[in-house]
């Protein structure tokens, strides 16, 4: 049997640690399918578009993290062929890039003589296709002939695993990946992502500041949960006697019941001027951007001491004392030069009164429903599930709501696009995790396709449904801004009988059965379906009675 190019490539995953491999075949990446079906300890799953193939990848990528964040080998790779399948992973890559998740993208390409932007007519041919990719990904690596294939994906591995975690992209052309292998047998690719260690002088300057505040107070976000610094900032919190608040994309880094928890209501004003108020604010892996800032109404009064990986995002939206590093080896260097302070019950009394206020905040709303609903969906979940959530007001709640405890919480807030939940659970079944996937009707048709991918897979997936009759949360926007809506109202199918049609377990539910139903199917083997009709209101906004 002849080695090929594909064989080159499948080879290098395989020594780099890979074990899944998501794909979708394309005439120009036969060579790489090819050498899939050879390789009988990689895993392949498939999809039905190229996006939601991207979202499963991430998926993958995230649930795996989020059971071990310090997985060795984190990086999921992805293979789709050129042109119009690799353009279709654009949004999802975004995504993943906003969340810092580390997916390693493969695409063939045209024949290397059609490299260059020459306009040879070659089928899926784009003047410059890496072009597309270049302000999406962290790195893009282009390959030209097989000796290249194993140092380009090593390169791109290190740089996705590299903090800030993130998506990269390799092309292969289509004549490199049919063409004969003379390379030997490869089984000792390895990478050696280089720690983002803090400066010295740095880490002594926010030790004294920190040694010093009177009321410290800590935003970690969705870098400190990426570097899996879960302990290390226990120790910090406690260290200091210092109230931890998580952003969106954070939850689940900070135990959420822990006494110095003011868990995550960050569009809260009483949690923006909780923030405001700390004479020193220790931000770990946040860039203080739109939602983390509440709308940017939020207005330090004291220092900000920034730890971030992403260096585009030191003091991007606050001046601060800022440090490029890795959130987890900063605190580990930090709480060498700290020492413990006693507790006076400020800090835990000052979080109980925080929370108690938005607790009084929502009790003079009208949200009995949303808010049981989001009580009733986690205590349907069995310890060790894990939960990917579209772009529905369901999840705008879970944001802020959501105990990640035990039920790790996935959105898609980082960039923002509809469509992420079915096929990033999907992802997350995949890598062996019992996953539920929440969305609204309307980001729920981005994803239907992906039902039949459920069955081939056999994917443990409940996958809940929230029938609102067309885009929910962008009708509250519509008609508070302008008193109508318009292009938010949608037909849609009976979502349990189209499950039904691929031989997917479905049932409808209600306001008031919908905890049964979701335990219920969530101990069903493989995929099934709940669909809640509910139509679901936000929380009133506080930004801008401030602004």
């Amino acid at each position: 049997m002849t080695r090929i190019g594909g064989d080159v490539v499948v080879e290098t995953l395989r020594a780099l640690g890979a074990d899944t491999v998501f794909g979708l075949p394309g005439q120009h990446a036969l060579g790489l399918f090819e050498a899939l079906r050879r390789a009988d300890d990689l895993r392949v799953v498939s999809s039905r578009v190229e996006n939601n193939l991207a979202f499963a990848a991430d998926g993958h990528a995230r649930a795996r993290l989020a059971a071990d964040p310090h997985d060795p080998a984190p990086v999921t790779p992805m293979i789709v062929s050129t042109g119009p399948g690799a353009l279709l992973t654009l949004a999802s890559l975004q995504e993943s890039r906003a969340a810092s998740v580390p997916v390693l993208g493969i695409s063939s390409q045209i024949p290397v003589a059609g490299l260059g932007g020459g306009r040879h007519g070659y089928l899926h041919e784009l003047p410059d296709q890496q072009a597309s990719f270049r302000d999406v990904v962290k790195s893009v690596h282009v390959v030209r002939s097989i000796s290249q294939i194993p140092t380009a994906l090593r390169e791109a591995w290190e740089s996705a695993a590299t903090a800030p975690y993130g998506p990269v992209w390799v092309e292969i052309p289509q004549d490199v990946l049919l063409a004969s292998a003379n390379l030997p047998e490869l089984t000792s690719v390895t990478a050696a992502p280089a720690p983002l260690e803090p400066l010295p002088e740095l880490v002594a300057e926010a030790a004294k500041l920190l040694a010093t505040a009177k009321n410290p107070v800590i935003l970690a976000g969705g870098g400190a949960l990426r570097s899996g610094a879960n302990d290390e900032l226990r120790q910090l919190a406690e260290t200091l006697r210092a109230p931890v608040v998580s952003t969106f994309g954070g939850k689940g880094v900070f135990a959420w019941d822990h006494e110095l928890s003011a868990q995550s209501w960050l569009e809260d004003w009483h949690t923006t001027e909780f923030l405001a108020d700390a004479d020193v604010l220790l931000v770990l892996g946040s860039g203080l951007g739109e939602l983390s800032s509440n709308y940017r109404e939020f207005a330090p009064r004291g220092r900000i001491v920034q730890v971030e990986a992403d260096l585009g995002k030191l003091e991007a939206n606050y001046p601060a004392l800022a440090l490029h590093a890795d959130v987890r080896h900063t605190l580990r260097a930090l709480l060498g030069q700290l020492a413990p302070r006693p507790s006076d019950g400020r800090a835990e009394a000052a979080v109980k009164n925080l929370l108690a206020r938005v607790e009084s905040r929502l009790d003079s709303q009208p949200l009995a429903a949303e808010r049981k609903l989001i009580e009733d969906i986690r205590a349907a979940l069995p310890d060790g599930s894990q939960t990917f959530w579209d772009m529905t007001i369901a999840a705008y709640w879970a944001w802020s709501a959501w105990n990640p405890d035990g039920a790790p919480i996935h959105t898609a807030q980082g960039a923002g696009g509809l469509g992420y939940g079915l096929p990033g659970a999907l992802g997350a079944a995949a890598a062996g995790v019992r996953s539920l996937a929440v969305s609204g009707d309307g980001g729920a048709m981005y994803g239907l396709a992906e039902l039949a991918t459920a069955v081939q897979h056999q994917l443990d997936v409940t996958w809940l449904v929230i029938d609102d009759g067309g885009y929910g949360i962008l009708r509250e926007y519509l008609t508070g801004a302008f008193g109508q809506t318009t292009a938010t109202e949608l037909p849609r199918p009976d979502f349990a009988a189209l499950a039904e049609s691929f031989g997917i377990p479905a049932r409808k539910t209600t306001v008031d059965t919908v905890r049964t139903d979701l335990a219920d199917a969530l101990r069903t083997p493989g995929p099934s379906v709940v669909v809640l009709p509910a139509l679901l209101k936000m929380f009133a906004p506080t930004h801008l009675e401030h602004s």
